[in-house]
């Protein structure tokens, strides 16, 4: 900080390291979080697919009426049993594969994220980006302020 600028242009308390919390702790807290937010990506990638295959396999029953109206009774039959509806994987439509991936691997990273950054930040959120912000800005400059108004 310059001598110049505002003593007040600082992070919010939620995003400052707590007392006590060494360059390691604060690495590893921004890493695992950097990793949920990977993995947030990921599951709206899932919910897409979800939505997407969902999407697709309603537009078939147009296909079957359409392939009936031209008279192939055969492909409008093997569409319709062998399609549609048919599970993505075994035993599982996408809804299936969402909930698993919500109630198992994705429960169990959010409880472990939350629990690497109350051990390790106090429970703070982006402490380590806060902490590139102030090294990236410049204090004083409209536009570098170290948080809102």
């Amino acid at each position: 900080m310059t001598d110049d600028a505002d003593p007040g242009d600082r992070p919010a308390p939620r995003h400052r390291r707590p007392d006590g919390a060494c360059d390691a702790a604060v690495a590893a807290a921004g890493r695992i979080s950097e990793a949920l937010e990977t993995t947030e990506r990921a599951r709206g990638h899932l919910y897409t697919f979800h939505q997407l295959t969902g999407h697709a396999d309603a537009q078939l029953d147009e296909a079957v009426a359409l392939l009936r109206a031209a008279g192939h009774h055969e492909l409008a039959d093997r569409t319709a049993t062998e399609l549609i509806g048919r599970n993505v994987v075994p035993g599982h439509w996408t809804f299936q594969l969402v909930e698993e991936y919500d109630e198992g691997y994705y429960r169990v990273f959010r409880q472990l994220e939350r629990d690497v950054r109350d051990a390790l930040t106090a429970g703070r959120t982006h402490v380590y980006e806060a902490e590139m912000k102030e090294r990236r800005r410049t204090p004083g400059l409209p536009g570098h302020e170290a948080a809102p108004g």
